[in-house]
This record gives structure tokens, C-alpha cells and sequence, in this order.
């Protein structure tokens, strides 16, 4: 038990570092090391490990992620932002074009995939029309993290609660999605005022349309996937079932090199899930699971309020993924798990905004545009920490007075 409780510690506490100092140990690498040492232990045995590795998490971000890939190769979501982008023209105009293609793409396809494709485009524009482009690359990050509040496949931790707690694909956007839309509306509001100078201007901005390699046959075959896909889950079909068909449809070609979509495929991300479900199943068999049970209702962390706070500090210590984790031995012992799974997904996606190491995809932005542009915390947290906290306040009050 002591060891166990041990293993769990030292896993969290690379996780929060972000890796093991003096050794080339990073967060992967720490929840792989953290689930051996536990079978290592005797604190679960092989199979016990075996089973506790929700593979319908893992299978429906593995589908997922091949989705995704193939619409990235066929060029689809650059010429579809390219599009949106270059009809703008005011400056607010293109921040609330930035905004509204990065929210409602990071719903259905998740969010890291949209900073992915927009830092570069949003560069390139700023550039061309001598705009300062900070405001711009703000809006992709707090953007694409809002707008995948809204569904189960938005980011990985909704994947993960998704399959914990059963609630429908249909079910999960009802409750969150006005958040994500109220909260795409505030991240525009914000910017706009934090930046007033670069949007009080009423010169007209021109983009000049530009050519945007695209695979049309890959893009339809894509498309058409994506669109079963969605339409399948709303319809109730199992969620990871249909991902992992969709994707395996897609390996189905002619044209595309299989290599290019493996190395879409954040395979560690993968590793690292299934390594933390083992460590979290070592701390559930010992007496401290019993002790948080006790904690967590002497602390009421169902107020929607309470818990977001708390997810929301947690989250941004050791991130969203292993947070909710931590939450998940306790969630079945409260008096209505449903909401609580809620308010995970929604505290869990809203607090990434709040500083800039909360969110990988503000971590692409930053890393992406650092040779041409450089945003510091200060400069994040005074947009991301208010957005993060209006938000977070906004989704507890909907989950409290209407779930």
C-alpha cells in the first residue's frame, strides 16, 4: 500500500515538473516507469493492470487522431480557414473569423490539430498586413481550447470522461456546448478590449487569396468519413466504435503514404494514457482511496463551483489529463456523478487558458510563432487568466442551476 501510494506520488510529481531532473524522463515516460513499478510492486498484478486500461478512451483518440490526419494531408482545414480569413476585413473582423474557425473546429476534431494549422496561417497574414499578430495568436489558443469544451471528441480529457461516464455524444453538447459558445463570444470581447489599439482602427484589411495545395479526392473521402462519423454519433452509436471505423476506413487508399499518418499519431500521448489508468487502479486498491471518498464529501466537491477551482489548480500543475484522473476513483461515491463528470470536462478544458503552461495547444502557438513573435506569461495571463475565470465561473453556474 505505502509503496503504491509512493509510485503514485513520485508519477505526479514528474508530471507537474514536466520531467525527472537530471534524466531524460519526461511525463510519458514517467506514467509507463509509474504502471510497471506498480505491478512491480505487487500493487495490481499483470491482469489487474491489463484491465484497468479504459481502451475505449484509447481507441477513440487513436480514431480520432487518423481522421484528423488524413484532413490535415488533404489540405481541408487550411483552405477552409484560408477561405473564412481572407473574407475579413477589419481588424475585428479577422479576430472573430480566428476565433469562430478555431472553436468550431476544435469541437468535432480536436483542439491541438487547429493551432496546429492556424499559428502558421495567422503569421503569415499579420505579417502581410503589418498588424501586430499577438492578439491573433492568442485568439487561436484560447479559441481552440473553448470551442472543445463542447464535445466528447473536442480534446482528450473529454474523450476519457466520455468513456467513464457514459453520457451521450448528443447528451455532452447540450450541456456544454452553450458554454463553449458563450465562452468563443467572451474570448472575442476580451481580446478586443485588452487590445483596443490594434482594433480601434477602421482601415480596411485586405488578404490576398492565395493558393492552398489541396487533395480533392482526399479531402471528399475525408470529408464524407468525418461527416458519417458525426452523424453516427449523434445518433447514440458507440463513440470509440465508430472513430476507430472511420479511421480504418481512411487507411483504405491508394494515395496516401501510410507513414504520413502515423507520424500524425501522438503516440506517446497514447502510451502515456494507458500508463496513468494503471497507476490511478494501484491507488484505488489501497486505504487512501477510502480517505479521499471521506475528503471529497467533507469538502462538497459536488458545488460546481468548488470542484472547478480545484480542477482548475490541479490542471494546471500536473495538466488536464492526469487531473481528471485523480478525480475519477472519486466521482461514483458522489451524490450526482453525471454532473460532476461535467464539471470535470468543462473545469478541466476552461482552465488551459488560465496560464500559459495550462494547455498543450497554447504550448504549439507559442513554440510554433517563437522564431517570429514572442509571448511571454504575462502577456498570456492577461488575457487567459480573466478569460479562464469568466468562463469557469459561467460553465459552474449553467452545470449548477440547469444540470
Amino acid at each position: 500500500m505505502l509503496a503504491a501510494i509512493l509510485i503514485f506520488a513520485l508519477t505526479y510529481l514528474v508530471l507537474a515538473a514536466g520531467r525527472l531532473p537530471g534524466f531524460r524522463i519526461d511525463r510519458t515516460g514517467a506514467a509507463i516507469i509509474g504502471a510497471s513499478l506498480m505491478v512491480g510492486v505487487n500493487a495490481l498484478t499483470l491482469a489487474e493492470a491489463q484491465q484497468a486500461i479504459n481502451f475505449d478512451t484509447i481507441i477513440l483518440l487513436f480514431g480520432m487522431m487518423i481522421v484528423v490526419a488524413n484532413l490535415q494531408l488533404s489540405g481541408f482545414f487550411a483552405m477552409v480557414a484560408e477561405r473564412v480569413v481572407e473574407n475579413a476585413h477589419r481588424p475585428v473582423m479577422l479576430l472573430a473569423a480566428i476565433v469562430a474557425v478555431a472553436g468550431f473546429f476544435s469541437a468535432f476534431f480536436v483542439n491541438d490539430t487547429m493551432c496546429l494549422v492556424l499559428t502558421p496561417l495567422v503569421l503569415e497574414i499579420a505579417a502581410t498586413l503589418q498588424r501586430n499578430p499577438v492578439p491573433y495568436l492568442l485568439a487561436v489558443a484560447t479559441a481552440s481550447n473553448i470551442g472543445s469544451v463542447a464535445t466528447i471528441t473536442g480534446n482528450p480529457q473529454n474523450m476519457m470522461i466520455g468513456s467513464f461516464s457514459g453520457i451521450g455524444y448528443l447528451d455532452f453538447l447540450v450541456c456544454l456546448g452553450p458554454v463553449a459558445l458563450v465562452g468563443l463570444i467572451l474570448a472575442v470581447t476580451f481580446i478586443f478590449l485588452i487590445y483596443r489599439a490594434e482594433f480601434s482602427s477602421s482601415v480596411k484589411v485586405h488578404v490576398a487569396k492565395r493558393q492552398i495545395d489541396v487533395d480533392r479526392r482526399l479531402m471528399w473521402k475525408a470529408l464524407a468519413a468525418s461527416a458519417g462519423m458525426i452523424v453516427m454519433f449523434f445518433s447514440g452509436w458507440p463513440v470509440p466504435k465508430v472513430a476507430l471505423v472511420a479511421g480504418a476506413l481512411l487507411m483504405i487508399t491508394r494515395r496516401v503514404n501510410p507513414e504520413h499518418v502515423y507520424q500524425r499519431i501522438d503516440w506517446g500521448l497514447l502510451a502515456m494514457f494507458a500508463g496513468l489508468f494503471v497507476v490511478i487502479a494501484g491507488v484505488e486498491k489501497t486505504s487512501l482511496e477510502t480517505e479521499l471518498e471521506t475528503l471529497a464529501r467533507r469538502m462538497h466537491l459536488d458545488n460546481a463551483f468548488l470542484l472547478s477551482g480545484l480542477t482548475a489548480f490541479l490542471s494546471n500543475i500536473v495538466s488536464n489529463v492526469p487531473s481528471v484522473l485523480v478525480f475519477k476513483p472519486l466521482v461514483t461515491h458522489l451524490a450526482n456523478p453525471r454532473k460532476v463528470w461535467l464539471t470535470l470536462a468543462m473545469a478541466s478544458t476552461l482552465a488551459g487558458n488560465l496560464t500559459l503552461v495550462g494547455s498543450v495547444a497554447n504550448l504549439i502557438v507559442i513554440q510554433q510563432s517563437r522564431h517570429q513573435v514572442n509571448i511571454g506569461f504575462w502577456e498570456h495571463f492577461r488575457v487567459g487568466a480573466p478569460l479562464a475565470v469568466a468562463t469557469m465561473l459561467l460553465g459552474a453556474a449553467w452545470i449548477t442551476f440547469f444540470f
